[in-house]
């Protein structure tokens, strides 16, 4: 890294989209799809040297919800192991890394 990008917060390329998303989480229970949501976002901002504001919302989710990362993440899992949670619009069996 350089001097002039040290340190700097950076604007993740997706925050427009996620922002009301992780408000939503923020208002509501930890059904099988939130908590689905509130993993596949952790997991996106995770390490990002940015969008401290979201960082903080999706561990004030998961305080909320009284769960550990890695509680999260086992459930999710399981979720995940049923399937069907993300539904295709169209293609059969197209999972949207998004």
């Amino acid at each position: 890294m350089t001097e002039a990008t040290a340190g700097k917060d950076q604007q993740h390329p997706l925050y427009n989209r996620d922002r009301p998303l992780i408000d939503i989480l923020l208002s509501q229970e930890a059904t099988d799809y939130n908590l689905a949501e509130l993993a596949r976002l952790r997991m996106r901002y995770q390490g990002f040297p940015g969008a401290r504001d979201i960082q903080k919302d999706l561990e004030k989710v998961l305080q909320q919800w009284g769960l550990t990362e890695a509680e999260l993440f086992e459930k999710t899992r399981k979720i995940h192991d049923l399937g069907g949670i993300y539904k295709s619009r169209g293609k059969k069996d197209e999972q949207d890394w998004n």
